[in-house]
């Protein structure tokens, strides 16, 4: 975790400390491993200029990497359908072509975060660990962020969970749609151009624009 979000989010050590005992007494493997599980939240919070909600990580082992839809450079040619989803919309919206690699560490480090509400999930079990007191803290990041960045934040909600922290985006630059997932996507999310609208929001607030094919 970057120095700038441990003090932002150090009221959040007890929370933190209370899920790491859970998670230690889990009788099955979760996803991602440890040393990843905070992996969004290593870039500064300073450097964030798109915030990208994701739901939970994939529960197939060794597929999620601490990047809300990305998967390890490793998982191919076959991806997650809803990343394939995405990488469609990419080349539907920017007219340009995409790799079908999909790590996603690229747009990473352009400044986009990718932020699961909840960040880990057991193998097999998708949602397993929505009780277990990861959107209490996800909602804390989100909130510090807008607090941060006002409107030079672009914020992309794709489906219901993701739109539940609307709220704690007050004064962002709010982009919403249906979630890229194989049932919603036809109803809402092709088409929807978040990549070429985001791009906009942000030249249009002196921010540079994200190069989302590469």
């Amino acid at each position: 975790m970057h120095s700038t979000w441990q003090h932002a989010l150090g009221d959040c050590r007890d929370l933190l400390l209370l899920m790491e005992v859970s998670l230690a007494g889990e009788n099955r493997k979760y996803m991602p491993i440890d040393q990843r599980i905070m992996r969004a939240l290593e870039i500064s919070m300073d450097d964030v200029k798109v915030l990208i909600i994701g739901q939970d990580p994939y529960p197939t082992k060794d597929v999620a990497i601490g990047l809300a839809f990305a998967v390890d450079l490793e998982v191919e040619p076959k991806l997650p359908r809803s990343l394939q989803n995405i990488l469609k919309e990419v080349r539907d919206d920017l007219g340009s072509r995409v790799r079908r690699k999909g790590d996603l560490t690229k747009w990473a480090a352009q400044g986009v975060m990718l932020l699961n509400r909840h960040l880990t999930t057991p193998v097999g079990r998708a949602g397993g660990h929505e009780n277990l007191g990861w959107a209490r803290f996800t909602d804390r990041v989100v909130e510090e962020l807008a607090k941060r960045q006002g409107d030079k934040l672009v914020s992309i909600l794709w489906g219901k969970q993701a739109a539940e922290v609307e709220p704690l985006l007050v004064g962002t630059q709010i982009f919403k749609s249906a979630h890229p997932s194989p049932l919603s996507a036809a109803r809402g999310f092709f088409g929807s151009k978040p990549f070429s609208k985001a791009n906009e929001a942000l030249l249009n607030v002196g921010r540079k624009p994200v190069r989302w094919d590469s």
